[in-house]
């Protein structure tokens, strides 16, 4: 009895563990998936270094009240993934709600952005946000802008200069 007991310690230290090291964690409801899709959703997440699971109910109450998110309590009813994203903030709402999107049997019910309790608007929003190499490529494209318009500036004055010469 004692080894069972143990066991379940181990297993809520382990998500609080998860909790406290995670950019984003997302709960959602898988019911209604087939084997096939829970499979492609899992190759997904794992290829975005997501790390995806299910757990008891229980076991996971215990962990968010350890750290304190117990806001989350009301979300943890019937079968529940969790997704736990350490290094990204943004991918797990992007894939899941991208695949949300594909597959109606999957719910994205809530979650935590950066240590706080995310509304599901909140991690909505966040889906919609380009991915890290996306973001870099706006920001070059920003700082590329006036260096481009002065080229252009330069190029007309250019132009002009030769056309006034050529009358």
């Amino acid at each position: 009895m004692s080894n069972i007991i143990e066991q379940k310690k181990q297993v809520v230290e382990e998500i609080t563990d998860k909790f406290r090291q995670s950019q984003t964690t997302l709960i959602v409801d898988y019911r209604g998936l087939d084997v096939a899709e829970v499979t492609e959703l899992r190759k997904e997440l794992r290829e975005a270094g997501i790390d995806f699971k299910v757990y008891k109910n229980t076991m996971t109450r215990r962990a968010v009240e350890n750290v304190e998110l117990t806001d989350l309590n009301e979300l943890l009813t019937g079968p529940n993934a969790v997704a736990f994203s350490n290094d990204d903030v943004v991918a797990p709402a992007r894939i899941l709600n991208d695949f949300a999107k594909k597959h109606d049997a999957l719910e994205i019910k809530g979650g935590v952005i950066e240590g706080r309790v995310a509304s599901l608007d909140e991690i909505k929003e966040l889906a919609t946000l380009p991915d890290y190499e996306g973001m870099v490529s706006m920001l070059l494209s920003v700082l590329q802008a006036p260096i481009r318009n002065f080229a252009y500036a330069a190029k007309s004055v250019a132009d002009q200069k030769e056309e006034q010469q050529g009358a």
